[in-house]
């Protein structure tokens, strides 16, 4: 007993001074790091899986199933998280009542379930400085909600693809501002503020990276989705994008050359392990059918695939 307690001492101040050591190297998830340089206590963390409540996205909209019910699912097949997706609460685009977000606070807790994050849809591609501003209040509400569910992240997105009449480097501009504002909003309350690639005004790894280096704050980052890289190769967008996710979408399948192809499951989580994230991987259902059928086979996938991925 006293050598299992000496080792495990010995392990605590290691990954201290792993810690103190790594503390000076600055924000290193941006720094495009290598697997031999991620830090132990980083290497050695196991990520959660939540489920994205979009998975559930008909049953939800047409009334069939409350987030109540998803979040009762969930629990029973043994996800560790839930991404609580705003479109599904009432009055959406409208924040809520507290007493609403509280309760599913609390639900969750019951259950056992973390809040990996939350979501809404914004439109920062907009020429019209006022409509941008009122996107970015818009944002800053749902930031105070997403602090009230005691949510890690909320996920936005740029908005709709390069309008007529204007340049790219213009309307990034427009982007990184109106971002930039929400992030400091996003700080203040303790909530990461994640940018989506969508296939939208992102459509390649270079583009998101540009939007988060022009932001440039440890409050910002990517929901990094390999589905959505639609346009060059997936699997190497995702890689070279990687060190700046703060979160992540794990589907079924990805989108490439017009194609529609399953995920190589072990090869995404080979490069997501290779990145400095760890924390929660929300899996997100598309395909057509009764989510509460489709879910758990792929859940199962997912996990066998990450233990396989850990056990190299």
């Amino acid at each position: 007993l006293c050598y299992m307690n000496n080792f495990k001492r010995r392990k605590f101040l290691q990954a201290v001074a792993t810690v103190t050591a790594a503390t000076g190297l600055g924000n290193f998830s941006f720094a495009g790091t290598s697997p031999k340089q991620i830090p132990a206590y980083v290497a050695g963390n196991r990520f959660k899986i939540s489920l994205n409540a979009y998975s559930f996205n008909e049953p939800l909209k047409n009334g069939k199933v409350t987030l109540e019910t998803v979040m009762e699912f969930c629990a029973k097949e043994g996800f560790d998280a839930i991404d609580l997706t705003a479109y599904y609460f009432p009055g959406y685009p409208q924040v809520p009542a507290d007493e609403y977000l509280f309760n599913l606070k609390r639900k969750a807790h019951r259950l056992g379930l973390q809040i990996s994050g939350t979501g809404i849809r914004n439109e920062f591609v907009e020429a019209d400085k006022i409509k941008r501003d009122e996107q970015v209040t818009f944002v800053k509400n749902w930031i105070e909600a997403a602090a009230k569910l005691g949510a890690p992240v909320i996920r936005i997105f740029t908005g709709k693809k390069l309008p007529p009449n204007y340049n790219r480097p213009e309307v990034t501009g427009w982007i990184a501002e109106a971002i930039k504002a929400c992030v400091e909003h996003g700080k203040k309350h303790g909530v990461i503020v994640a940018v989506q690639n969508h296939n939208d005004f992102i459509t390649i790894a270079d583009e998101a990276i540009d939007i988060v280096k022009k932001v440039n704050s440890e409050w910002f980052g990517l929901v990094l989705d390999p589905g959505s890289f639609a346009t060059l190769e997936p699997y190497d967008e995702t890689k070279k994008a990687a060190s700046f996710a703060v979160n992540w979408q794990v589907k079924e399948n990805l989108s490439y050359n017009g194609k529609i192809i399953p995920t190589d499951l072990h090869k995404l989580f080979r490069i997501i392990l290779a990145s400095p994230y760890r924390g929660f991987l929300p899996i997100e259902t598309l395909s057509a059918g009764d989510p509460f059928v489709i879910v758990p086979p792929f859940l199962q996938k997912v996990k066998a695939a990450l233990e396989d991925v850990y056990k190299v």
